[in-house]
């Protein structure tokens, strides 16, 4: 992948930005769930990132507490395949306590993976995150948690729920079902297999069994090569977008 376009998303000072940065919230954005917030990075107002807080998530029957750390984690998944298609994403002790804090995506808030599904030059991008999802054991990867950003790449947000041990992928990129994965993505998938997966990310998850669990998801796509199909149809997040 030509990741050009993302470096300077993980360009030193914004990474300091977001471990050190004054945080000032802007505001609630809506249409979430759970507490999440716009807020400021510094005094101009310049860099912006979005805090999701411990103490705004609502208590979920098949998810523990503390999704914010899965948000965090994805970034680390993300970071270590050397995809880029998670905005960068660290813990912080913010104003309303420990959460996640991910750079904002500057995006066209009208488009979204149903609007764009079709258009060649995101293809490369949607697959990566198709199999980015498969990987983490995405359970909400809905259209509007596609974004596609001003510099015309897609990124994925909204992935707190992930990693679970067991298989619960629900999302709505099915187009690539049955296709072959695209070699560069499994040259990246086989590195870090070899490599194992970075310690970084392991301290986030809860236990053995969720990180033996996506070891066990990246060694299935490198065996079977082709994107998994869904025969039951019930897959699918809700709402779709």
């Amino acid at each position: 992948m030509n990741q050009s376009d993302r470096q300077h998303r993980n360009d030193p000072e914004t990474l300091l930005a977001l471990h050190e940065g004054p945080i000032e919230v802007l505001g609630r954005m809506p249409w979430s769930s759970n507490g999440t917030y716009l807020v400021t990075l510094d005094a101009e107002g310049s860099r912006k990132a979005i805090y999701k807080p411990l103490r705004g998530e609502r208590p979920l029957w098949d998810f523990p507490s503390g999704l914010y750390r899965r948000e965090v984690a994805a970034y680390e998944l993300s970071d270590a395949l050397g995809w880029g298609v998670v905005p960068p994403t660290v813990l912080r002790d913010g104003p309303m306590g420990d959460g996640s804090l991910q750079l904002f995506v500057d995006a066209d808030f009208e488009q979204h993976y149903f609007t764009v599904s079709e258009e060649a030059r995101y293809r490369d991008d949607l697959m990566a995150i198709c199999v980015f999802d498969l990987v983490a054991n995405n359970t909400d990867r809905k259209s509007g948690h596609c974004l596609i950003g001003r510099d015309e790449r897609v990124y994925a947000i909204d992935n707190g729920l992930s990693f679970h041990a067991e298989f619960k992928l629900r999302t709505v990129l099915w187009d690539y079902a049955g296709e072959d994965i695209p070699e560069p993505l499994l040259d990246d998938l086989a590195r870090l297999s070899a490599e194992g997966l970075p310690q970084s990310l392991l301290d986030l998850l809860d236990d053995d069994e969720e990180r033996d669990a996506c070891r066990e998801r990246i060694d299935l796509l490198l065996r079977g090569r082709r994107f998994p199909a869904d025969p039951t149809g019930r897959r699918y997040p809700w709402p779709l977008v």
